[in-house]
């Protein structure tokens, strides 16, 4: 496919996205405000069944890992002992010419250029670097930008209100490690996993909903014995891996980034990017590091409360390591549409196990007797709506209550949705494009032997199921 064809389908899923109610741009009526967005009501069901998916296979399917939800504001120390104060900031440049600021790494990449340092290990833009909207030379040199959002505690504005919005959620974890430890009753190794909103003040926001100044993650501090790091980083990049194929991102559709030596952290001994291939490239879903006793290392440090485990087993105290899975919600929202969002001609008539012919961006020519069916393939445990009920014909009132009775049955379980209006291919295509897996049919034959037509989204195959039967259809199919 083709950076253009590539770009156009960006293009088609984004105004789906909108059209459909899962993603609208935040403050729209007031012109919008970059880097920031509203999930409508397929969004935010979207995004609910992947926290729900990650937080059952995290803390509901294991007896070593318990949740918690941590304040979005924490004490000012807290920065300073994860480093985020000092640290935490991206190389800024402005363009003098037509005024418009760049992430200097990002600013040389897309020229093919590569960020230099000097002797003191300062940014430095490399020869030849000019403004990618106007062509100037005259760029400003690369300046450190906090990406932390400020704020003040209380009625005064001054330093010594001053606060932050968290820029991250595993800090809260190690704030409250020991608060865990003592209450809940586990041991080492265990995990904290915790799923919040944080903020960080990017320099250019881009690449629709992927880098976003609000955002949500889905973080897991897993704590274990100093020496035992390696076995149990490569455990969590397996399980992590797992874990992406059973909501609709196959390991074949992603990559493995293995950090060199030279790239990692200081503290850490390794780390491994999730990677996804977006439209706009292959970029980072999640991050696996096993990060040391530097976490807990420097909150003991600088808060002066001891951090030590004691082992009953083998009599020893010590800092416990941290291996840390650390994955984005929005950004796996992101790719989920992306692999999802198909557009295909299908012939006219709907007719099952036809072979669809994909859409060429490039060319979208219609074939003769032949429709466009715009389809969002999600694994059913992720897919908003779950099942849509019809009644045939909505001006007979024997189907519709009876289709009543089936969908308010089904409800029960599952998310469904209930449509009457427009002929039944009609209404097929709708849910088609919302991402529905299954549709229920209350026909006329419904009425004689109490059967109704089953519809899978993927193949378009129709068959006749009773309605008792149902529930056990769709649960083995949905879970």
């Amino acid at each position: 496919m083709s950076a253009q064809e590539k770009n156009n389908k960006l293009e088609a899923l984004a105004s789906l996205c909108k059209r459909r109610g899962f993603i609208f741009q935040t403050s729209e009526i007031y012109g919008g405000l970059n880097g920031f967005w509203d999930y409508g009501p397929l969004g935010a069901e979207l995004k609910r069944n992947i926290k729900d998916a990650w937080w059952k296979a995290m803390v509901h399917e294991r007896e070593d890992i318990v949740g918690l939800d941590s304040a979005i504001i924490q004490h000012p120390r807290t920065w300073e002992a994860s480093g985020h104060l000092e640290g935490f900031t991206d190389p800024m440049v402005d363009c003098k010419a037509c005024k418009k600021r760049f992430r200097a790494d990002q600013f040389c990449e897309e020229q093919g250029l590569k960020l230099e340092c000097d002797a003191n290990k300062k940014p430095l833009l490399p020869a030849g670097a000019k403004c990618p909207a106007c062509g100037s030379k005259d760029i400003t040199p690369p300046r450190a930008f906090n990406l932390m959002f400020k704020t003040y505690v209380g009625p005064q504005e001054d330093t010594s209100t001053l606060a932050f919005l968290r820029p991250e959620t595993a800090q809260g974890i190690f704030a409250q490690y020991n608060n865990v430890l003592a209450c809940a009753r586990v041991k080492v190794p265990f995990g904290i996993a915790q799923i919040g909103k944080a903020f960080r003040n990017e320099i250019n926001p881009r690449n629709y909903t992927f880098r976003s100044r609000e955002f949500e993650q889905m973080e897991l501090e897993f704590f274990v014995k100093p020496g035992t790091d390696a076995e149990w980083h490569e455990y969590w990049v397996a399980e992590r891996l797992k874990w992406y194929s059973r909501i609709g991102l196959p390991e074949g559709h992603l990559h493995r980034y293995v950090y060199g030596k030279d790239e990692l952290a200081h503290y850490a001994s390794a780390c491994v990017d999730v990677l996804y291939d977006f439209p706009f490239g292959t970029q980072e879903l999640e991050g696996i590091a096993a990060r040391g006793d530097f976490d807990l290392g420097r909150h003991q440090q600088f808060s002066g409360k001891s951090m030590e485990y004691f082992d009953q087993d083998t009599k020893e105290k010590f800092v416990p390591h941290v291996v840390e899975p650390s994955a984005g919600t929005d950004r796996i929202a992101l790719a989920l549409l992306c692999e999802a969002f198909h557009e295909e001609w299908v012939p006219t008539s709907d007719v099952a196990g036809a072979q669809p012919i994909p859409v060429d961006y490039d060319n979208p020519k219609q074939p003769q007797g032949h429709e466009l069916r715009t389809v969002l393939r999600f694994a059913p445990c992720i897919a908003p709506i779950k099942v849509a009920v019809f009644p045939l014909l909505k001006n007979k009132p024997d189907l519709v209550t009876k289709a009543r009775g089936v969908y308010d049955t089904l409800r029960k379980r599952w998310s469904a949705f209930w449509d009457v209006a427009g002929a039944i291919g009609r209404r097929y295509r709708r849910q088609d494009e919302i991402g529905t897996p299954f549709g229920v049919t209350v026909d006329f034959q419904t009425l004689e032997d109490d059967t109704v037509t089953l519809r899978e989204r993927d193949s378009m195959q129709q068959v006749r199921v009773k309605i008792g039967e149902l529930p056990e259809r769709l649960s083995a199919a949905i879970g």
